[in-house]
């Protein structure tokens, strides 16, 4: 269990470091390997909220959503650091998206993933292979 009392979540996009958001995602992922910080810069200033998770000034989870504010939204990138993993910071991050006012009114909030279904359904989020479908451009 961690015990520091530095961990602290943060909705501030300016807070992010592009270089350290990089790092995360580089040895936390496979989906998001080698992402440049431009992109990663325009992904973050086109979503709201984004949510940072630091233990003192090292950045050690983030998710991030996008939203019409009343239908529909989806999470992205969800990701914490494997050092913190198993702690309930996973669930805190998604729970602090979740309960955004941007996103309090939404009807439907959609994420993706490949091999966590279990943690999702935790938080109450069900599977739903009816409704989607991917246009690769």
């Amino acid at each position: 269990m961690i015990t520091s009392s530095q961990i602290q979540l943060s909705d501030r996009k300016s807070k992010i470091d592009l270089y350290q958001l990089q790092q995360l995602l580089d040895i936390s992922t496979f989906w998001a390997k080698e992402r440049s910080t431009e992109d990663l810069e325009v992904a973050i200033a086109n979503s709201d909220p984004v949510i940072s998770l630091w233990d003192g000034q090292q950045l050690i989870g983030f998710a991030r959503a996008t939203s019409d504010c009343i239908y529909r939204a989806t999470i992205w990138d969800v990701v914490i650091h494997p050092d913190y993993r198993g702690n309930g910071l996973g669930c805190k991050l998604i729970e602090t998206v979740l309960s955004h006012p941007r996103l309090q009114r939404v009807e439907r909030v959609y994420l993706m993933t490949t091999h966590q279904q279990e943690f999702y359904e935790k938080i109450g989020f069900q599977q739903n292979s009816t409704t989607t479908m991917v246009f690769y451009s």
